[in-house]
């Protein structure tokens, strides 16, 4: 009991010293009259509850339920005005496709065997300098997740590969971890950047563009870690190739990554020559299509099972889509008491040189015990930016954060994917990652006192 109120007293904490508050639509939520006196706290208990069941590992869902039906109460909600935003909260999720073609994509690339080829062929050319094979999967891990915007997906495949190549080397499991983190958070193609463009009503194209130095600085950094670990614990190759790899060519290896290469330019350069000539040349139709014809001409898939990878390819981002799309119907019903209305009016008191600093610790601490609900947290958060018009960068940093806390989290997918294919406890994987996030997040609080 004692520990509960511990944390109960550290919520209160975090909700009105470092606000963190959610409201899942672009609208204003000061536009909501704030409860007053006690019932202005007892408005916030719904999101207190729901942070306190997430940091016990309560599923997301039945924790948003809690919260809404709690906030249902104190709030005089009716169920038909519950019905109306569940109604209209799946739909808005629904309906960012970008992100879906994209993870699609990048999934049917990954099914093609493509970046095992890119390992394979990087570790022939390299001539037993294990370092820079290291610092090659830090960069596919982050180029994988960047295009697929799935952090786990793109573990569960590169860890055990590199773990068969060099074996567990903790600065490189750290190194993969880091360039996931910033990957997912800031990719066009992930359900983190959906939530951003949804609560902030920002372009998720606008969002990408103005997050990628970031991401290209922290996937710098997360190379450079992976490479002077590998190289200075004088990591050796430890195994084979598979029958598979050893039966191809260097040319055919080659010809097997084109796609995730292609994909990978469009993601990235598309949008720029989009711009110059005027029209979608490479929008998400044309690289799709190219995409899917690049896997069936470059690898061992044909048209048939190049097209069913697209469409199994969906199902993570869209399920996880739908989960996300209930837990945000909760949120708005809260949203619905003022309880969000009375924390912003806290939340202006605060020195703005420190506000974003103070909301990318809040979402790390977050982070840390609730990593598995990475999208719900920034549900959790980010609105406190948005209703105080801070700009896009600074909603950036703070999703950031939140990835970053992830990378601390017992039961993160990718973290779980570590354990799993480097054959270790994730407790190792935590202890071996801490340093290395713990100092990612100085860089990042640095900057968002920098730069915002």
């Amino acid at each position: 009991m004692k520990k509960v109120t511990s944390i109960l007293a550290g919520l209160m904490a975090i909700a009105f010293i470092i606000p963190n508050v959610a409201f899942a639509s672009a609208q204003d939520i000061t536009t909501i009259p704030a409860p007053e006196g006690l019932m202005g706290i007892v408005s916030v208990l719904p999101i207190v509850i729901i942070l306190v069941l997430l940091f016990m590992k309560v599923d997301m869902l039945f924790a948003g339920l809690v919260g809404g039906v709690l906030a249902m109460i104190i709030g005089g909600i009716s169920l038909g005005r519950a019905n109306e935003l569940l109604l209209s909260s799946i739909p808005a999720m629904l309906t960012i496709t970008v992100p879906i073609i994209n993870s699609a994509i990048a999934t049917a690339v990954f099914k093609s065997g493509g970046y095992a080829s890119a390992l394979a062929l990087v570790r022939r050319g390299i001539k037993g300098k294990v370092e820079y094979f290291a610092a090659f999967i830090v960069l596919l891990m982050s180029a994988a997740t960047y295009m697929s915007g799935i952090g786990g997906g793109t573990a569960m495949v590169l860890a055990p590969l590199a773990f068969a190549a060099v074996g567990a080397v903790p600065e490189l499991i750290a190194a993969m971890c880091l360039a996931a983190a910033v990957s997912f958070t800031t990719s066009p193609a992930s359900l983190e950047s959906s939530i951003v463009s949804q609560l902030s009503g920002a372009n998720v194209a606008d969002y990408i563009v103005t997050m990628r130095p970031y991401w290209i600085i922290f996937t710098v950094i997360a190379i450079v870690i992976g490479f002077v670990g590998t190289k200075m614990r004088g990591a050796a190759f430890v195994g084979e190739e598979s029958e598979e790899i050893k039966a191809k060519s260097n040319q055919e290896l080659f010809i097997n990554t084109i796609p995730a290469i292609f994909l990978l330019f469009a993601v990235i350069v598309g949008p720029a020559i989009n711009k110059a000539v005027g029209m979608p040349i490479l929008g998400p139709l044309m690289y799709l299509v190219l995409t899917i014809g690049l896997i069936a001409v470059c690898t061992d898939f044909n048209i048939k099972q190049s097209s069913t990878a697209l469409v199994d390819g969906s199902n993570y981002i869209l399920t996880r889509l739908f989960q996300v799309g209930i837990f945000i119907t909760f949120i708005n019903i809260i949203g619905e008491t003022g309880a969000f209305t009375a924390i912003v009016n806290v939340a202006k008191g605060a020195p703005g040189s420190v506000l974003v600093p103070a909301l990318i610790i809040a979402g790390f601490a977050i982070g840390v015990p609730a990593g598995a609900y990475v999208a719900t947290i920034l549900a959790l958060i980010l609105p406190i930016a948005v209703s105080l018009n801070l700009p896009l960068l600074a909603i950036g940093l703070v999703t950031m954060g939140v990835g970053l806390g992830s990378q601390m989290s017992f039961v993160n997918i990718t973290m779980q994917a570590q354990s799993a294919g480097f054959d270790i406890p994730i407790l190792q994987v935590v202890k071996g990652n801490t340093k290395y996030i713990l100092g990612s997040l100085i860089v990042l609080i640095v900057i968002g006192f920098v730069m915002v």
